[in-house]
């Protein structure tokens, strides 16, 4: 989702709700403690370099339960963020705190609330790097086979 979505999504909400992957909301009391710009300069494993930036949301739950952040706070601080650091209309991410560690996520919104999407790993240059073409999977059909074993002539093996 890019940031003029995000933005815009907040001007129809009286509430803001973010959601994890696996349907925990996260608490109401959450601060957004970041909005920042990442940028990542790298060279894939083909060998092309490349340029991503990102904007940045740090979510984080505290012992501060009166707390709750407005739709039209965040659109401050990101109208603000927008200006100070010169920020484009990325895709926006998400950092908040797991179990063990700081989990990364994508985001989405289903007109009520931000859900946290699961980001994957994926190479980005698998016609250089010699990764064969994933096979299309297909359904084979019902066959009836015989229970002991099936004839190489049948077509069913």
């Amino acid at each position: 989702m890019k940031l003029s979505e995000v933005k815009n999504s907040l001007t129809r909400l009286s509430e803001l709700h973010f959601v994890l992957p696996d349907g925990t909301p996260i608490p109401s009391h959450f601060h957004i403690t970041e909005v920042g710009i990442i940028q990542k300069n790298f060279i894939d494993c083909g060998g092309t370099m490349r340029d991503e930036k990102v904007v940045n949301f740090q979510l984080w739950s505290s012992i501060d339960v009166d707390h709750r952040l407005q739709p039209q706070k965040l659109n401050d601080i990101i109208t603000l963020s927008e200006k100070l650091l010169d920020m484009g209309d990325f895709e926006v991410e998400v950092e908040y705190q797991g179990a063990e560690t700081i989990s990364k996520f994508g985001i989405s919104f289903n007109g009520t609330n931000f859900n946290l999407t699961n980001k994957q790993t994926d190479c980005l240059a698998p016609d250089k790097c010699g990764l064969p073409a994933e096979k299309p999977k297909i359904r084979l059909k019902n066959i009836r086979m015989k229970e002991t074993s099936c004839d190489p002539n049948s077509g069913c093996c």
